[in-house]
């Protein structure tokens, strides 16, 4: 080895991170169109900022500063706002999928960039409040070959769950059943050591939960469950973003994006609001936003350049980019999106969708028979 090697050798060994992130954000987020017609999921504003900002900035404050990020749908939005990540005090880079490998292929994908022995690897739909230097520490001193973060939940039947022993290991990976023997669930974050993820086979889907963990099991590898009882919510469907975006501004779900601003409403700069107009719930006002005298917003996520008129009601429901709500209308439990016009007196209830650009007139969707 010359002198030059060796020199780049040092280099590289003492450059290289001890512990490095992986986000998967290639899912198409199909449960929250129309939204996701224009932007990938965790690029859509959550408390006034792409929901992606709050997991990188939890990531940072963990201390970990070296993430990859494993991308698909719309691959090119993640780089043109992030870019390398030193705004965020990142080195951020990314690996896109050109067909869809599933929780565990895209792991693998990513696998070039990872020089760590230590990967934290997160689901980028899960908005959670666990403390990430407790998760590495859990796996850190059990010697786990992969640790999962499990959430405890009160009512696990709608998940598969993941019941562990006295000593914290993972004994089983059950599937959604009626009389489930736990309430831990699968949180969505992983620590691997890097070896586990060179045995992932290459170029083809793999789940992660449905063959890589049953696998490490038979084979009676270790793999240690961290359990808590942190703020966790999968922000996929309309209810849930909805919740999870108020979570974020009441200060229920933590998040060093934001700061000290908590409260019932966030409202960010260059909007509006008209006077005897009421906030409440969580809402959320996006940038040039404009809420007309007297509307009521309850827990809703208004997306920047949006309209809200006079007297209109929105409740627990998006409003996208640009769209317009009239006079009087009531839209409750709905997403609108960008660029819609929902007409004065318009009523849209549980669980409409009016997709980008669509114009409702005036008193042209009605639940009740007054006019």
């Amino acid at each position: 080895m010359t002198s030059d090697n060796r020199e780049e050798a040092i280099v590289s060994e003492t450059d290289r991170p001890s512990v490095q992130a992986v986000v998967l954000v290639g899912g198409k987020g199909t449960r929250l169109r129309p939204l996701t017609l224009s932007a990938p999921k965790p690029m859509l504003p959550t408390a006034g900022v792409p929901f992606l900002t709050h997991l990188l900035s939890r990531i940072r404050d963990a201390g970990i500063t070296d993430v990859v990020l494993g991308t698909s749908f719309q691959a090119h939005v993640f780089s043109e706002y992030y870019g390398d990540g030193s705004k965020l005090g990142l080195r951020l880079r990314y690996v896109t999928e050109t067909e869809p490998l599933g929780t565990g292929g895209g792991i693998r994908n990513v696998l070039p960039e990872l020089t760590a022995d230590t990967v934290l690897v997160f689901n980028g739909d899960v908005l959670g409040g666990t403390d990430v230097r407790e998760v590495l520490a859990t796996h850190e001193s059990s010697g786990a070959d992969v640790t999962l973060h499990l959430v405890r939940v009160g009512d696990p039947r709608a998940f598969g769950c993941v019941p562990t022993d006295d000593d914290g290991r993972v004994t089983a990976f059950l599937e959604k059943t009626q009389d489930p023997p736990t309430d831990q669930i699968n949180a969505g974050t992983y620590v691997f050591k890097r070896s586990v993820i060179e045995q992932i086979p290459a170029d083809r889907a793999v789940s992660v939960e449905r063959e890589v963990f049953p696998k490490l099991l038979a084979e009676g590898r270790h793999i240690h469950g961290h359990v808590d009882h942190a703020y966790w919510r999968d922000m996929g469907t309309p209810e849930d973003f909805v919740r999870g975006s108020a979570d974020l501004v009441r200060g229920i779900a933590p998040s060093p994006a934001l700061g000290d601003r908590h409260g019932e409403s966030l409202v960010h700069e260059g909007a509006g609001v008209g006077p005897g107009a009421v906030l409440i719930g969580g809402t959320v006002v996006g940038r040039g936003a404009e809420i007309g005298p007297r509307a009521r917003l309850d827990g809703a996520v208004v997306f920047d350049g949006a309209v809200i008129d006079a007297g209109a009601v929105v409740e627990r429901s998006i409003v996208g980019f640009g769209a317009r709500i009239g006079p009087r209308a009531l839209i409750r439990d709905t997403v609108v999106g960008d660029g819609a016009d929902v007409g004065a007196r318009c009523e849209l209830l549980r669980g409409a969708r009016v997709w980008p650009g669509v114009q409702i007139p005036d008193g042209g969707v009605r639940f009740s028979t007054d006019v």
